[in-house]
């Protein structure tokens, strides 16, 4: 089992989307049948049988072991993933793209470099899969206090500076057998652990916002 599984497809989103079998999924994290699910969330056998028949039709949960019980045979499914996020490739009619409104000290540009962040990795990753081979990716996570407005500023502006004098340094065009690879670096204010609900992030301030992007051209596919 993945620890993060993609759904690319519109149909496997919609299916997973679905509240009932949203929970399956969950559950499904530990090795379930039918009957035993059945008896975890009150619905009859027959219908989660067939919740069931629809996630595993999507590729979204994997028979584990078939038992033998008399002249019942019993199917054991666990869930393809701990956890799912669903890539913006399975909206692609309406996929965010960075690229239309390039407002670095936006929000919702941020969010639209993240849904190509999701989109693209989802991409290597099922590539990668499919041939067997590993992604080389690495990310950095952290946190950061400003004590002013003109800290958070020096800060980008250094954080930038630093960050461009090591692709320049490391960037090379015309390396033969090179491959490109994107550079993202994000800033935004943290939630406060009360924020609880969507609309409780209207509480944090706008102003905080600062994303800094430094890229190359976006890889599409495991090689």
């Amino acid at each position: 089992m993945f620890e993060v599984g993609v759904i690319e497809e519109s149909g496997a989103a919609e299916v997973a989307l679905d509240p009932i079998r949203t929970r399956l999924l969950a559950l499904l994290v530990e090795p379930h049948s039918a009957t035993s699910l059945a008896a975890i969330v009150g619905l009859p056998r027959q219908k989660v049988n067939y919740h069931l028949r629809t996630l595993e039709a999507h590729g979204l949960v994997e028979l584990v072991e078939e038992r033998r019980k008399g002249n019942v045979t019993e199917r054991v499914l666990r869930a393809a993933a701990a956890s799912f996020v669903i890539s913006p490739t399975a909206l692609a009619a309406v996929a965010p793209d960075p690229a239309r409104s390039p407002d670095r000290l936006s929000a919702r540009w941020l969010l639209a470099v993240a849904a190509r962040l999701v989109k693209e990795v989802g991409t290597l990753i099922t590539g990668a899969a499919r041939a067997g081979k590993p992604v080389a990716t690495f990310a950095l996570d952290g946190t950061v206090r400003f004590a002013s407005a003109a800290d958070r500023a020096a800060f980008t502006q250094e954080l930038t500076a630093a960050v461009a004098a090591l692709v320049s340094r490391y960037h090379d065009e015309h390396a033969e057998g090179g491959r490109d690879h994107r550079v993202i670096v994000a800033l935004h204010p943290s939630l406060r652990p009360e924020v609880t609900r969507p609309m409780d992030a209207a509480a944090v301030d706008a102003d905080l916002d600062v994303q800094i992007e430094i890229q190359h051209r976006p890889e599409t596919k495991e090689s």
